[in-house]
């Protein structure tokens, strides 16, 4: 008989883990987390607080003297983060970015999870990656957590296209020639010339989508223009799940290729982050069943 899980109380000696960003009020974070820590037993809560870049340095201020046990973060915050924490990982520290905090008596560290997010998306998915090549559309803040972690955990090829007249082009750049100095990972940056990037894709093991365009509800939007781009040896991931099939992944599917939408990213990203905070694992089967199916 499957045990029965007590309902979740709060006492006075619960710790908060929260979620910063505006707006958070979608967020499937307090779910996801909040489940966890029912499952497990363990004593903590997870709230969402809306919080601005303007606001961010005095709501930090104040978790740390509440001994919260560490927070995630979400945009508009996730760069100024960086610069508030005493330590960072390998990978927010290339990123510049953070998306989940650990506070330790005061002292925060910095950790970027959607890369490794991503990465276990691949590996449930029955993916080896290792010397495989990547055509990466997006240098945002998913798509730069994506490149950094593919970067450091094995792809051999990466081929980056970012809008070099945008907004995130100096930080492509910056981006990577730092992972060409750290990392073996062949790293090409293109801007979205079509021919090129038809030509890229031609030569991948994966193709990713990391930008918004396909989200709802543009979801006649695409980057890849039909299905004559795509053979049936691509892995295709799209990190959005709104809609959870997009133009591109039903494209992708048509062409006989593998895909992944973005919930699996979602759900491992915050199950790294859970163990980063607990030092147990999320019971992600059960998260997924409740909140991801």
């Amino acid at each position: 008989m499957a045990q029965t899980i007590p309902p979740y109380e709060i006492t006075g000696r619960t710790r908060l883990i929260c979620l910063l960003g505006s707006p958070v009020a979608h967020s499937k974070s307090p779910m996801m987390h909040n489940e966890g820590f029912r499952q497990l037993g363990l004593d903590f809560c997870y709230l969402a607080f809306e919080t601005t870049e303007e606001t961010l340095e005095k709501t930090v201020e104040g978790l740390k003297q509440l001994n919260c046990r560490g927070f995630n973060l979400t945009m508009p915050c996730k760069n100024k983060m960086a610069a508030l924490c005493n330590h960072l990982s390998p990978a927010a520290q290339i990123c510049g970015a953070v998306n989940t905090v650990v506070n330790d008596g005061g002292i925060l560290t910095g950790h970027t999870t959607d890369g490794a997010g991503f990465l276990r998306s691949l590996r449930e998915a029955g993916q080896d990656f290792a010397g495989k090549k990547m055509v990466l559309m997006g240098t945002g803040g998913a798509g730069t957590a994506i490149l950094v972690q593919s970067a450091l955990d094995g792809f051999g090829e990466i081929a980056v296209f970012s809008r070099m007249s945008g907004p995130h082009a100096g930080r492509a750049i910056n981006l990577t020639e730092t992972l060409k100095t750290r990392t073996s990972c062949q790293i090409s940056l293109h801007d979205y010339d079509s021919s090129e990037l038809r030509r890229q894709i031609a030569s991948a093991d994966f193709l990713v989508n990391a930008t918004n365009i396909g989200m709802a509800p543009e979801t006649d939007r695409c980057l890849i223009p039909d299905i004559s781009w795509l053979s049936s040896k691509l892995f295709v991931a799209d990190i959005i799940y709104n809609p959870a099939e997009t133009k591109l992944l039903k494209m992708a599917k048509a062409a006989g290729c593998r895909t992944v939408n973005g919930l699996p990213m979602l759900l491992y990203q915050g199950a790294e982050a859970f163990r980063l905070w607990t030092g147990q694992e999320m019971p992600v089967s059960i998260v997924k069943e409740k909140y991801f199916s």
